[in-house]
Order: C-alpha cells, then sequence, then structure tokens
C-alpha cells in the first residue's frame, strides 16, 4: 500500500523548513504558532517534526530538514505523523518530487499475513507527479516479491508474477520448463532439479509505443533463485534465515521493466528470468559434477552453492545472441560484494565504460548508489578445471565477487556492452523510506540511465 490518496479534500499543508530559512519561514506563520514553534525549540534540524494547532484543531505541520538533500528527507513522514492524515507538500528549499517519492517509500509495510496496527499518513496526489508514483509503485512490486515467504512464492509462481505483470503492458511472454527448459538452459535446469518445486523461466518482449525496429535493445537477465539451502554445500542456519531474498535480482528488474512499460519508453526490451530453488535430494548436482551450458561450454562445479551463477550463465548466453545495446544481469550473487561493499553499496561489473557512467551517473541522480568493481582479467585463470571448460568457483579464498563476475563474462561475447550487478537487496533495519525487508537496490539508478541515454 502506497501513503496516496486521490481524495485532497481537507488536506493539511506540510511545510519543510532548513535552519537558514527559519526565521523569515517563522515570521510568515500567525503568531500564536510561532510561539508554538518557538516553545519546543524547533530549529528546523533533519527530520524534526512539529504539529501545527489552529483554532478547529490540527492545521499543519512542520519538518525540519537540516541539510539533507534526496529523496529520503521525508521519508519516515508516513508513521510519524497521525494516522490516516493527509497532507499536501508546501514548496521549498527541497525537490518536491524526491520528497514525495521519499514519502511514498516509506509508507510501505508488507502486510499480507500481519496488517500493520496503525494507518499510515497519506499524500495528496493532486499535486504528485505521475512519475514519482509510477517509480513508488514499482520498488513496491520488487519488495513484495523479495519479501513473500519461501513457501507462497516458489519458482512457478515468480515465473507467473513476472509474465503476468508483463501481459498487462501487452507484452508478449512465454514460460520454458521441462524438458525445453533442459535442452535450452541445460545448467539452469541442473541447479533446479534438487527440489521438487520445478523450475522455469519466464521471457517476456516489450517494445515503447514509439518504438521501431531500430530502436535501442534493452535486455535483462535476473537471478530468481526462490530459495537457497546451499544444496551439498549446505549454508549454516544462520546464513540461510534469509536466503527468500535469493531472487531480489530477478525481483528488481522486474520492477525496472514495470517503470519501464509504464513509462512507455521508446526502447525494445527483452527480459529473461530464471525461476529455480537450490535445494538437495537424489536428484541435486553434486560438487565435482560436469554440466553443460547453452552456450556449449562445460562447467565443474567446484561449490552447490554458487548456483546463481549458473542460472545467469545460460540466460546471458541466450540474451547475447540478440545482440542487444546494453545487457544488464542483477543478483544477490556473492558475500564477498557485501564484505567489499557492504549492504547498502551493489557491485557494479562492467565490460563497457560508456555503459558503467551512464549507471554510475544514474545511482548519483537518484540517490540509488553503484559502485565500480574491476573485471580483472588476472584473476581469470583462476577459474580454470582439469575436466572441463572451467570451474564455476576458485580454489582461492580471495576476490569471489570478481571471480564470479569472470565467470559470467565468459558467457558474453566482447561486442556486447554488459553489466553484470551484485546486490544485497535487504535493508536489515528500517530507515527513513526504507521500512526492514527487501529494497530494489539499484532499479532507480537503471531507469535514470535507461531513460537518459542517448542510443541514437
Amino acid at each position: 500500500m502506497l501513503g496516496l490518496t486521490v481524495d485532497d479534500a481537507g488536506a493539511l499543508p506540510l511545510y519543510a523548513v532548513r535552519p537558514a530559512e527559519l526565521e523569515v519561514f517563522l515570521s510568515g506563520l500567525p503568531l500564536a504558532q510561532a510561539g508554538q514553534l518557538r516553545a519546543h525549540r524547533f530549529e528546523a534540524a533533519a527530520r524534526h517534526v512539529c504539529l501545527l494547532a489552529g483554532e478547529s484543531g490540527l492545521a499543519g505541520a512542520v519538518v525540519g530538514l537540516g541539510e539533507e538533500r534526496g529523496p529520503y528527507v521525508l521519508g519516515d513522514l508516513a508513521s510519524v505523523l497521525p494516522a490516516a492524515s493527509v497532507w499536501r507538500l508546501v514548496a521549498g528549499d527541497y525537490d518536491a518530487e524526491e520528497a514525495a517519492l521519499g514519502f511514498l517509500l516509506g509508507s510501505y509495510a508488507y502486510e499480507p499475513f500481519k496488517p500493520r496496527k496503525r494507518a499510515p499518513a497519506l499524500l495528496s496526489s493532486a499535486q504528485i507527479k505521475p512519475r514519482s508514483v509510477a517509480i513508488a509503485e514499482a520498488v513496491c512490486f520488487a519488495r513484495d516479491l523479495i519479501n513473500t515467504p519461501p513457501n507462497i512464492l516458489g519458482p512457478v509462481e515468480l515465473a507467473g508474477a513476472a509474465v503476468g505483470m508483463a501481459a498487462a503492458f501487452g507484452a508478449r511472454t512465454e514460460i520454458i520448463a521441462g524438458l525445453p527448459l533442459q535442452k535450452r538452459y541445460p545448467a539452469l535446469a541442473a541447479v533446479a532439479a534438487g527440489s521438487e518445486r520445478p523450475g522455469q523461466v519466464a521471457l517476456f518482449e516489450w517494445r515503447g509505443s514509439k518504438a521501431t525496429d531500430q530502436s535501442a535493445m534493452i535486455s535483462l537477465c535476473g537471478k530468481g533463485v526462490c530459495f537457497d539451502t546451499g544444496g551439498y554445500d549446505l549454508k549454516p542456519s544462520a546464513a540461510m534465515l534469509r536466503m527468500k531474498k535469493d531472487m531480489g535480482g530477478a525481483a528488481i528488474l522486474l520492477g525496472l521493466a514495470k517503470l519501464i512499460m509504464a513509462s512507455d519508453l521508446s526502447i525494445r526490451l527483452q527480459v529473461r528470468i530464471g525461476c529455480v530453488e537450490n535445494s538437495i535430494s537424489g536428484r541435486a548436482m553434486r560438487p565435482s559434477d560436469v554440466l553443460q551450458t547453452h552456450a556449449g561450454k562445460s562447467v565443474e562445479v567446484g561449490n552447490t552453492d554458487a548456483e546463481g551463477r549458473l542460472v545467469l550463465c545460460d540466460l546471458l548466453a541466450e540474451a547475447a545472441k540478440e545482440k542487444p545495446d546494453w545487457l544488464i544481469d542483477a543478483a544477490t550473487l556473492t558475500g564477498a560484494a557485501r564484505v567489499a561493499l557492504g549492504p547498502d553499496l551493489p557491485a557494479l561489473f562492467c565490460n563497457d565504460d560508456n555503459l558503467a557512467n551512464a549507471l554510475l551517473a544514474g545511482g548519483e541522480t537518484t540517490h540509488d548508489p553503484l559502485w565500480r568493481l574491476p573485471l580483472w582479467p588476472g584473476y581469470d585463470s583462476w577459474l580454470d578445471s582439469n575436466v572441463a571448460d572451467m570451474n564455476t568457483v576458485s580454489a582461492k579464498p580471495f576476490a569471489g565477487a570478481i571471480v564470479a563476475a569472470l565467470f559470467l563474462q565468459r558467457f558474453v561475447p566482447h561486442d556486447v556492452a554488459w553489466a553484470h550487478i551484485d546486490v544485497y537487496c535487504w535493508n536489515d533495519q528500517a530507515r527513513p523510506g526504507r521500512p526492514e525487508g527487501g529494497e530494489a537496490q539499484s532499479l532507480r539508478a537503471l531507469f535514470s540511465a535507461i531513460e537518459n541515454f542517448n542510443f541514437y
């Protein structure tokens, strides 16, 4: 549920003020309200909120901005302002569109099984641009997918959610399963084989209403591992607690695709989502197994918990045949990326500087940061195998995120501009605009880059 209402009758004014403009602001208020703020020692510090009294009760609210900028300046107000109250933003020294987005993102809660105890405060839609609403809806769509319990969202359900969302925008959709899956995506099928819940690949194609056969093609490939036990290389129980989020890369790219289609960008879009569960059974892949891939290259399984790269390698190899202008994958691929960059900075690997710079600029513009790490060729030989074309992992305990990216790079031709994003896609604790739980990291950065890059 977004904190938005079309019923703006009686919407109260919400003022956002910086310390430097406080005295001017106070001078424009009725004397009683100005006195009230002074009595509360309101100094416009970031996130300090004061409710304004009027003759008939609540007349408005003032929130301090401090020196903070970006989309999260009002990110906690949905839970701070009175329940179910309705507000309209008053112009000030802040970006109202960004602030409205942050307010909406902060109003999110995953509620199917436990409705929130308190109704959020709402923003009037009268002054909010459809763009902010579309971005918030895309982010919350991805959050919902990530937060859904794994017994509810398995591979079949994830694939269904993908094609159902795409079909609503008129996309051409397809689901690959069973024997066709084994033939077309053999490495991905090997990951799926260990689970009683069958693996699937969800595909869809779409083009904007003004796009032509010559318009830029964006191809997205998402890792959709709905639960990851680690396979025979079993994860310890503590590391398994959040593995419902191992389909976060797929969720982020589905949210991105939703936003692209809702915005009717003048591009051609292809999306491939690998939907599997990495489980343990007599059919599960084993360490030292040798698998075939869509690209015809053989792969030795060095560790069954490195399953995400097997899902993506088949998708990337197929997507690359279409020669997209940009090929982008997203995945919760390695813990090593988190060790290097922490939970808030997705790792970006890219074989094309123009693409990398566009994505980094998009992250900076939208306050949705990425950090580029190298596809360091000196480590490529660490993937050598004595029995196959390559191993899935390195025997060395270093540079795990780089090695994983180098593995994927082997399935992408040099003439295809490709970016790999290694994400955490989770908020460990609630922050303004970012409730605890699933998070669509890099979605806004990717959309900004695609929307603003000049392909022509």
